[in-house]
């Protein structure tokens, strides 16, 4: 298993040798510093620890910047730190720097990311309800319907669609192809779209269903 925290810059479209145009996301993946390493014999799991952009370091807590100092960060820290989980106990070591090369072309990956905010919504844009009819007397277009019954039970099943919030929730996309990789400037060209806003981190690992 291998990933690596990037960050979500955008999309736009490449053309490949036949001429077909793609529509690809761009994210900015590493360089991310090894913070940790998890081994099976001391912790129980193997996992890599990654530090991901750049921060003042007065805006931490000093046991953060007493944690990331063995991995060289000194004038700076990292934005984001998250452990990914290995099967077998990792070979790199604390200080290393991990990029966008550890992919390939045509690889497939899951980027997990965090959905854009919707804010409060009704459940025809939430779920997609069709709503009430527009003529003959109907007055609630808009609206669920019915959401429970009077009598027996006499209240409303947990589970039921309502209005609320949507979005900004974590969501994962599975299998989408890397088309191109940028090892000098540590991008990924990935075909379609991943969740999340412009600017917002993402975790990019091996597809685990191909």
């Amino acid at each position: 298993m291998k990933g690596l925290i990037g960050k979500k810059i955008g999309m736009t479209h490449i053309y490949d040798e036949q001429g077909l145009m793609i529509p690809v996301t761009v994210v900015q993946v590493g360089p991310c510093r090894v913070t940790a390493v998890r081994t099976k014999d001391r912790d129980g799991y193997s996992a890599l620890q990654l530090g991901f952009g750049t921060r003042k370091p007065k805006n931490v807590s000093k046991a953060v910047r007493t944690h990331v100092a063995a991995a060289g960060y000194s004038e700076h820290v990292p934005e984001r730190i998250r452990e990914l989980r290995l099967a077998e106990d990792p070979e790199q070591s604390v200080g290393d720097v991990l990029g966008a090369d550890i992919f390939e072309a045509d690889e497939f990956v899951d980027v997990t990311g965090v959905t854009k905010g919707r804010g409060f919504q009704g459940v025809v844009r939430r779920y997609k309800f069709g709503g009430g009819r527009a003529s003959h007397g109907g007055g609630w277009t808009r609206r669920g319907g019915s959401i429970g019954m009077c009598v027996n039970p006499g209240k409303i099943y947990k589970g039921r669609k309502m209005p609320g919030q949507m979005g900004n929730v974590q969501r994962t996309s599975q299998n989408l192809r890397i088309v191109q990789v940028r090892q000098e400037n540590n991008l990924l060209l990935i075909k379609g779209a991943v969740p999340g806003a412009n600017g917002r981190f993402v975790m990019v690992r091996k597809a685990k269903k191909k």
